[in-house]
Protein backbone atom coordinates (compact mmCIF):
# COMPACT_ATOMS: atom_id res chain seq x y z
CA UNK A 1 0.00 0.00 0.00
CA UNK A 2 1.40 3.58 -1.16
CA UNK A 3 2.00 6.26 1.64
CA UNK A 4 -0.77 8.08 -0.28
CA UNK A 5 -2.90 5.37 -0.18
CA UNK A 6 -2.64 4.79 3.24
CA UNK A 7 -3.47 8.40 4.47
CA UNK A 8 -6.74 8.10 2.39
CA UNK A 9 -7.62 5.22 4.17
CA UNK A 10 -6.50 7.00 8.01
CA UNK A 11 -8.80 10.40 6.56
CA UNK A 12 -11.47 7.74 6.15
CA UNK A 13 -10.63 6.62 9.60
CA UNK A 14 -10.41 9.61 11.69
CA UNK A 15 -13.58 10.91 9.65
CA UNK A 16 -15.66 7.97 10.75
CA UNK A 17 -13.76 8.83 14.36
CA UNK A 18 -14.96 12.32 14.47
CA UNK A 19 -11.16 12.96 14.83
CA UNK A 20 -10.89 15.70 13.75
CA UNK A 21 -7.78 16.66 15.16
CA UNK A 22 -5.86 13.79 13.32
CA UNK A 23 -7.91 14.72 10.32
CA UNK A 24 -6.54 18.16 10.41
CA UNK A 25 -2.64 16.53 9.74
CA UNK A 26 -3.60 13.83 7.43
CA UNK A 27 -4.98 16.25 5.02
CA UNK A 28 -2.04 18.26 5.21
CA UNK A 29 -0.16 15.18 4.48
CA UNK A 30 -2.16 14.47 1.55
CA UNK A 31 -1.99 17.79 0.50
CA UNK A 32 1.38 18.16 0.38
CA UNK A 33 1.47 14.70 -1.35
CA UNK A 34 -0.81 16.59 -4.02
CA UNK A 35 1.40 19.36 -4.78
CA UNK A 36 4.44 16.76 -5.12
CA UNK A 37 3.06 15.08 -7.77
CA UNK A 38 1.95 17.92 -9.55
CA UNK A 39 4.63 20.16 -9.51
CA UNK A 40 7.16 18.11 -11.70
CA UNK A 41 4.84 17.53 -14.77
CA UNK A 42 7.29 15.24 -16.54
CA UNK A 43 7.11 12.75 -14.10
CA UNK A 44 3.37 11.79 -14.91
CA UNK A 45 2.38 12.19 -11.34
CA UNK A 46 4.49 9.65 -9.58
CA UNK A 47 6.64 10.28 -6.50
CA UNK A 48 9.57 7.91 -4.89
CA UNK A 49 9.61 6.64 -1.81
CA UNK A 50 12.46 8.10 -0.83
CA UNK A 51 10.47 11.75 -1.99
CA UNK A 52 7.95 11.03 0.06
CA UNK A 53 10.24 10.81 2.78
CA UNK A 54 11.81 13.36 1.97
CA UNK A 55 8.74 15.22 1.95
CA UNK A 56 7.41 14.08 5.55
CA UNK A 57 10.21 15.24 7.09
CA UNK A 58 10.37 18.54 6.01
CA UNK A 59 6.58 18.30 7.28
CA UNK A 60 8.14 17.65 10.63
CA UNK A 61 10.96 20.10 10.54
CA UNK A 62 8.26 22.74 9.72
CA UNK A 63 6.00 21.57 12.51
CA UNK A 64 9.01 21.16 15.20
CA UNK A 65 9.79 24.74 13.85
CA UNK A 66 6.82 26.67 14.51
CA UNK A 67 6.21 24.80 17.90
CA UNK A 68 9.23 26.18 19.21
CA UNK A 69 8.25 29.97 17.95
CA UNK A 70 5.13 29.69 19.48
CA UNK A 71 6.17 28.15 22.86
CA UNK A 72 8.99 30.78 22.95
CA UNK A 73 6.24 33.82 22.37
CA UNK A 74 4.00 32.11 24.89
CA UNK A 75 1.13 30.90 22.55
CA UNK A 76 0.62 27.21 24.14
CA UNK A 77 -2.55 26.35 21.93
CA UNK A 78 -0.52 26.91 18.42
CA UNK A 79 2.76 24.98 19.75
CA UNK A 80 0.30 22.39 20.52
CA UNK A 81 -1.63 22.52 17.30
CA UNK A 82 1.56 22.00 15.44
CA UNK A 83 3.03 19.19 18.30
CA UNK A 84 -0.35 17.23 17.51
CA UNK A 85 0.23 17.30 13.50
CA UNK A 86 3.99 15.99 14.02
CA UNK A 87 3.24 13.46 16.16
CA UNK A 88 0.81 12.32 13.32
CA UNK A 89 3.51 12.75 10.81
CA UNK A 90 6.13 11.09 12.62
CA UNK A 91 4.04 8.04 12.52
CA UNK A 92 3.98 7.78 8.51
CA UNK A 93 8.58 7.81 8.88
CA UNK A 94 10.19 5.16 9.44
CA UNK A 95 11.13 4.19 12.97
CA UNK A 96 14.08 6.19 13.84
CA UNK A 97 17.70 4.95 14.58
CA UNK A 98 19.00 6.33 18.07
CA UNK A 99 22.10 8.22 17.95
CA UNK A 100 24.60 5.22 19.23
CA UNK A 101 23.08 3.84 16.09
CA UNK A 102 23.86 6.41 13.62
CA UNK A 103 27.58 6.29 15.78
CA UNK A 104 28.37 3.36 13.99
CA UNK A 105 27.02 3.91 11.43
CA UNK A 106 28.46 6.94 10.55
CA UNK A 107 32.27 5.42 11.85
CA UNK A 108 32.17 3.01 8.92
CA UNK A 109 31.43 5.22 6.47
CA UNK A 110 34.13 7.60 7.78
CA UNK A 111 36.28 4.37 7.53
CA UNK A 112 35.33 3.43 3.87
CA UNK A 113 35.47 6.55 2.28
CA UNK A 114 39.22 7.42 4.06
CA UNK A 115 37.86 10.76 5.34
CA UNK A 116 40.76 12.37 7.37
CA UNK A 117 39.51 15.46 8.84
CA UNK A 118 36.62 18.24 8.58
CA UNK A 119 37.14 19.10 5.13
CA UNK A 120 36.13 15.82 4.27
CA UNK A 121 32.76 15.97 5.67
CA UNK A 122 30.61 16.59 2.97
CA UNK A 123 31.50 13.35 1.24
CA UNK A 124 30.51 11.87 4.35
CA UNK A 125 27.03 13.48 5.05
CA UNK A 126 26.45 12.88 1.50
CA UNK A 127 27.20 9.05 1.95
CA UNK A 128 25.43 9.17 5.16
CA UNK A 129 22.43 10.61 3.53
CA UNK A 130 22.25 8.06 1.27
CA UNK A 131 22.53 5.23 4.01
CA UNK A 132 20.31 6.92 6.18
CA UNK A 133 17.55 8.28 4.54
CA UNK A 134 14.61 8.93 6.33
CA UNK A 135 15.75 6.77 9.74
CA UNK A 136 17.96 10.08 11.24
CA UNK A 137 17.52 13.80 11.66
CA UNK A 138 20.54 15.13 9.16
CA UNK A 139 20.91 17.76 12.49
CA UNK A 140 22.08 14.50 14.27
CA UNK A 141 24.18 12.98 11.49
CA UNK A 142 26.37 16.18 11.16
CA UNK A 143 26.82 16.85 14.55
CA UNK A 144 27.98 13.20 14.56
CA UNK A 145 29.92 13.18 11.73
CA UNK A 146 31.81 16.76 12.68
CA UNK A 147 32.33 14.95 16.38
CA UNK A 148 33.75 11.89 14.90
CA UNK A 149 35.86 14.01 12.09
CA UNK A 150 37.11 16.04 15.04
CA UNK A 151 38.63 12.98 16.67
CA UNK A 152 41.00 12.11 13.75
Amino acid sequence: MSLEEKIIADIKAAMLAKDSKKLEALRAIKAALMLEKTKGGASGGQITKEDEIRLLQKMVKQRRESAEIFRSQERADLAETEERQLAVIENYLPKQLDPEEVKTIVASIIENTGAQSIKDMGRVMGEASKQLGGKADNKTVAAIVKELLAEK
